[in-house]
């Protein structure tokens, strides 16, 4: 698998502020921080990850490297804003793999949203909007999303948005202790369409 190659000085290569019909998909700001910590301290929302919850002081860790990435490379995690009243809903955006995922991999979608704003449709429009970035500016060939083995509620929105599981991809995460029920992971992808894109 070709790695993505992104010029982070080309145009094409510049994340824009995504907009959707409801949402808004930005670089963070410091009124962000507070918001985020209470998404990241909610144990529903972080049911299927590890660590389960996050202290305030890792979800401004978690910000802050996600708006260097930003700036560097033009492209990231980004925090999802509701355009009706302008409330932080969560985080999603693109990003590259992790050496916890085996593979050469160019790009991995992910996002977490606030239990609040859960079953609305969220998830799917931002990450619909995402993909359809990955092909149109920075040219991606695939894009990747993985999470724990029984997290059937992500693995279910992968497959909404036309991630297909990856047949002999599931692996174990090396960020998660042996023996840990979060440990198996899978893996899904999506290949970049063959024709015509539309947004």
């Amino acid at each position: 698998m070709r790695a993505i190659e992104i010029n982070p000085f080309a145009p094409r290569s510049r994340m824009p502020i995504l907009e959707t019909s409801r949402l808004v998909l930005r670089p963070w700001q410091d009124s962000d921080r507070v918001p985020f910590a209470a998404v990241n301290a909610d144990a529903q929302v972080r049911k299927y990850y590890y660590p389960s919850l996050l202290a305030a002081g890792e979800t401004n860790e978690l910000i802050d490297e996600a708006n260097e990435q930003f700036a560097k490379e033009g492209f990231g995690f980004l925090a999802v804003e509701r355009k009706a009243d302008g409330a932080l809903i969560g985080g999603a955006g693109l990003s590259r793999p992790g050496p916890e995922v085996p593979g050469d991999f160019p790009l991995e979608i992910g996002w977490i949203l606030g239990r609040a704003y859960w079953r609305q449709g969220y998830a799917t429009e931002i990450s619909r909007h995402c993909l359809y970035f990955a092909w149109q500016e920075l040219r991606a060939d695939c894009v990747i999303g993985y999470t724990s083995a029984i997290n059937t509620p992500s693995r279910r929105a992968m497959e909404k948005i036309g991630m297909i599981h990856v047949d002999g991809g599931d692996f174990d995460d090396i960020t998660v202790p042996p023996g840990n029920i979060l440990r198996p992971h899978v893996l899904y992808r999506i290949d970049r369409p063959k024709q015509e894109i539309h947004e």
